[in-house]
């Protein structure tokens, strides 16, 4: 069954999601934007039977409050690095989705003796990688003031549905309860900001892109690719960029669009399992 509970973190609110027993393999799962720990619901509860699986809200999302100023992600990865440690988490695996790309490649560059193995599903590192919708950002991060009543109407209702069905063969399989709650928490008073900020500061994780790659030959930890092929944001590309690095990691195409999870959990966390159980042993606590 999964806990759903709020921990300090360095002065930080943190929800956080869990289930499984701490003493089986562990997979830190790193949401998206704009969602939240709960995109992983489904998938927690067809993994945690095997495996300790941990899911915490970044602040601004979901449940956790923002930081005070600006929101970047060298500030988001600050707090989810001190999560692991205040949780007591070890080695573990993290998945990597989307912003969850930015978040887990600034951990494992600074702790690559506790990452255990990589999880990316539509987590980008490789500037082939960059679809039309991530393109459609260089004119915000050329000029943030004239370009941001743009930028604004990727906080709307329609573009966060949009994320979720687009690429997707039979719309009708997505629950819609997904984006009205990615929408709910998009709308609190602030988090629109929170958003503008990460959305603008997002060229800062291009810029270490050879850096996270870097990392992946110097350290080639096992990784598994199950990614949406239809995505408009992170393409196909960007998946196939990692065989360069990591030759030896399992690449799963599946007919679905950016949040492969709401249309494939089952597919997905069979191979989670199949992979934590081939590569990853349980963690020892620190």
């Amino acid at each position: 069954m999964t806990e759903h509970r709020t921990i300090d973190v360095n002065g930080s609110a943190i929800f956080y999601r869990e289930a499984g027993h701490p003493s089986a393999a562990t997979l830190l799962l790193l949401h998206g934007f704009p969602s939240s720990s709960a995109q992983y619901e489904r998938l927690m509860q067809r993994v945690a039977g095997r495996h300790h699986v941990i899911a915490p809200d970044y602040p601004g999302f979901g449940q956790s409050p923002p930081l005070i100023g600006t929101s970047t992600f060298d500030r988001l990865a600050d707090v989810i690095d001190a999560f692991t440690a205040v949780k007591g988490l070890g080695r573990f695996s993290l998945y990597m989705f989307d912003f969850g790309a930015a978040v887990g490649f600034r951990i494992a560059t600074l702790h690559p003796e506790r990452v255990q193995g990589l999880v990316l599903q539509n987590g980008n590192a490789y500037e082939v990688g960059l679809g039309p919708g991530m393109q459609a950002l260089q004119p915000y991060w050329n000029d943030r003031a004239g370009n941001e009543p743009a930028i604004r109407g990727l906080l709307t209702l329609q573009a966060t549905r949009s994320q979720y069905v687009d690429g997707v063969g039979d719309p009708t399989k997505v629950n819609p309860d997904l984006w009205e709650l990615d929408q709910r928490y998009l709308e609190l008073p602030g988090r629109d900001q929170v958003m503008l900020d990460l959305l603008y500061d997002y060229q800062n994780n291009v810029a270490l892109y050879p850096a996270w790659q870097e990392y992946l030959r110097t350290y080639t930890p096992p990784a598994l690719l199950p990614w949406g092929r239809n995505d408009a944001f992170f393409p196909p590309e960007g998946a196939r960029a990692y065989l360069d690095d990591l030759p030896d990691a399992a690449l799963h195409l599946l007919d679905t669009g950016h949040f492969a999870t709401a249309t494939h959990s089952a597919e997905i966390a069979a191979l989670i399992s199949a992979f934590l159980e081939s590569h990853v042993v349980a963690p020892a606590a620190v």
